[in-house]
């Protein structure tokens, strides 16, 4: 088999495993904080993919046509318009229930996440079909004998690295961080000992959309266009791989996201299946894989969370 078509799937598993690992971070501090299994989460990565579209389309109207201002702008709007609704998500429906049975925290988190899809469809423009995402990023390659490497996904690669080690840094090295997983560990100890408890909380669930605002921008410029169901999808993969790695454990879910793309990405080299059979074997073997150890492949100790 060439080596180069071999290399090439072998990176677009690593541009996959970097988005799908933003999104189960977040998954990961939603638990992690507040034992809610936020399912509006792949809603609000599209979210932030159309709102990326809409500022660029609206600085393309009003003349703004240098390519690092776009970059830019869709970046600060889409990452703050994220963190702001988490944060509202956070205070006026999800803290408001933390009493109640968990079911009803997940119920209204689905909710939330059909409301945002089906706004995107019936709001946005032709919001029913597919919309073509522009290419703000270099479009040459890096030859390397047969392999061709696009200097775009190799940029996507390396910022979505970056954020990932910046979000990793926050909770490890900073007061916000240690303030989270004072509240991870035990919320109303860390309330006696002065930690504002719901500002933490509506810090960390802005904290998660903003990285998924993220993930929806590199989604949209990986694959060069945006739908308005793709955030069902990235909820699934983005949950699955949050639990496989260990939920509430930010390295497992790390490490699930990276484990979920090499399962399709092997399942589209190495078996005779068509493409769209990549989902159904990653989902398969994910199954196996929680009969065995349905703690994950990181256990979580409570004392380790987030």
């Amino acid at each position: 088999m060439d080596l180069g078509f071999i290399g090439l799937y072998i990176w677009n598993g690593v541009m996959l495993g970097v988005i799908y690992a933003m999104v189960a971070v977040g998954f990961t501090l939603f638990f992690g904080v507040l034992d809610v299994i936020k399912f509006s989460h792949g809603d609000v990565v599209t979210l932030g993919a159309f709102v990326g579209l809409a500022t660029y389309l609206g600085l393309h109207a009003v003349g703004v046509e240098q390519t690092w201002v776009h970059l830019l702008v869709i970046t600060i709007v889409s990452v703050s318009s994220m963190v702001v609704l988490g944060a509202l998500i956070a205070q006026y429906c999800v803290l408001p229930l933390r009493e109640a049975p968990a079911f009803i925290t997940l119920l209204i988190t689905l909710m939330i996440g059909t409301v945002i899809r089906e706004a995107i469809r019936l709001f946005y423009p032709s919001g029913s079909n597919p919309q073509p995402f522009p290419e703000l990023l270099p479009t040459n390659s890096l030859v390397f004998g047969t392999f061709e490497l696009r200097i775009d996904t190799l940029i996507l690669v390396v910022v979505g690295l970056i954020v990932i080690w910046a979000v990793h840094a926050l909770i490890n090295h900073s007061r916000l961080g240690l303030a989270i997983r004072a509240v991870a560990q035990d919320g109303e100890t860390a309330r006696v000992m002065g930690i504002n408890f719901r500002w933490v909380v509506l810090a960390t669930f802005g904290l998660g959309s903003g990285l998924a605002a993220m993930a929806g921008l590199m989604n949209g410029l990986y694959y060069r266009e945006v739908y308005f169901g793709n955030g069902l999808m990235l909820a699934v993969i983005g949950f699955s791989a949050a639990v496989v790695g260990g939920l509430g454990n930010i390295y497992g879910a790390i490490l699930g996201g990276f484990l979920f793309a090499a399962i399709q990405i092997a399942t589209v080299v190495l078996l005779p299946l068509p493409s769209a059979y990549k989902e159904v074997v990653a989902f398969g073997l994910i199954i196996v894989m929680l009969a065995f150890k349905p703690t994950g492949l990181i256990g979580e100790k409570s004392s380790e969370r987030v």
